[in-house]
């Protein structure tokens, strides 16, 4: 039988902030909504009515020495020490992150050099011909970053692809805002590898759409809601009843669209990591994504999550995922080889994206 290239993950990494941020640190906050209205109810019934909502607890945090860059370059060199890579032969870097480095005294947002060639010079990588860059796609930009490094290793112009995501969503959310609670910082890293195999193995298919016409806006940056606010900076605004709409439209059926593609039925689909974004938004995910196949029952285990103590760190939740997946990590969910796993992500733009992944032996 004829050998086919495929890409396939051949290390994971990640890096969990330090400082653990409960709930309850957020009850003495004076939130305000849209309009610039303070909020009356007791910080307490704010909080558990969040918690309600959205499944988190907890989150993580960098501390004040750390900035993105910093944490995606643990998470790279996890990634690369787990699988005994030397650096020096990858082909590409690629980072995925929406705000840069933003460290702790200097809110403004650091995109020069790239923060992939930041790794790569924390990484002490010699080489000229790995290739840094970074790719900003709201949310599903690990995801995107990919399906990226699928096509240059399929194309034979790459063996080696470092894809990364990494976030430093603290620093950039409204302190006065409740959708405040929902971010958190965090790094995720995989090294994906070419390999020539006669059965489908690694990326099997990915889909990814934009939909900028009527839904760009729905996650975008603004003032803070407290209008006493004396500081000039620009915060992280969602639309959250608007965003909730278009994820449960466009992920459940972005998900059967490249299951179709990949020409597998949902029973074979073995994990659902889905971006964590919020509990209770994903798990309706699931049981959308279950009642376009006319199916009520959903496996247990098939979605694992974190959300409730790492929260929402934009770009690194799947790779983060994934990596305490392979470590078994996350109480006894495991993956084992042969078994078929589809990652999905939605985030600002309005993006959207699938992959459909079967593990190696």
């Amino acid at each position: 039988m004829r050998k086919t290239g495929y890409s396939v993950i051949t290390g994971t990494g990640s890096y969990l902030p330090s400082r653990v941020v409960k709930n309850e640190e957020f009850t003495t906050a004076a939130f305000y909504d849209a309009t610039g209205t303070l909020l009356t109810k007791p910080g307490a019934e704010i909080v558990e009515r969040f918690a309600q909502i959205t499944d988190i607890q907890e989150r993580r945090y960098v501390t004040d020495d750390q900035v993105t860059s910093d944490i995606a370059y643990l998470a790279a060199q996890d990634a690369l020490t787990s699988c005994g890579a030397d650096p020096e032969q990858l082909d590409y870097i690629l980072v995925a992150h929406n705000f840069g480095d933003v460290s702790a005294t200097n809110k403004r947002s650091e995109f020069v050099p790239s923060l992939a060639a930041r790794v790569k010079h924390k990484l002490g990588i010699e080489n000229p011909n790995t290739i840094a860059y970074d790719l900003p796609f709201g949310c599903p930009g690990w995801l995107q970053a990919l399906i990226q490094a699928d096509y240059y290793l399929r194309s034979g112009d790459a063996r080696r692809v470092l894809v990364i995501g990494a976030e430093v969503l603290s620093r950039v959310c409204d302190p006065h805002d409740r959708d405040s609670m929902l971010y958190a910082d965090g790094a995720g890293a995989v090294l994906l590898e070419a390999r020539e195999s006669e059965e489908p193995i690694g990326i099997l298919c990915h889909s990814t759409r934009s939909d900028t016409v009527q839904a760009a806006h729905l996650l975008r940056m603004g003032a803070s809601y407290n209008p006493a606010y004396e500081g000039q900076e620009l915060f992280l605004k969602m639309e959250g009843r608007k965003l909730y709409e278009y994820a449960l439209k466009t992920v459940p059926q972005a998900i059967k669209d490249c299951l179709d593609k990949a020409g597998l039925p949902l029973a074979d689909m073995h994990k659902l990591l889905l971006h964590q974004a919020n509990g209770k938004m994903d798990d309706a995910i699931l049981k959308r994504l279950y009642s376009l196949y006319g199916q009520a029952e959903i496996p247990e285990h098939v979605m694992p999550m974190t959300i409730s103590w790492l929260g929402n760190s934009s770009v690194a939740t799947l790779p983060t995922l994934f990596d305490l997946l392979v470590k078994q990590k996350l109480n006894g969910n495991t993956i084992a080889p042969n078994t078929t796993i589809v990652f999905a992500s939605v985030g600002a733009g309005m993006n959207c994206n699938a992959v459909v992944y079967r593990m190696p032996e």
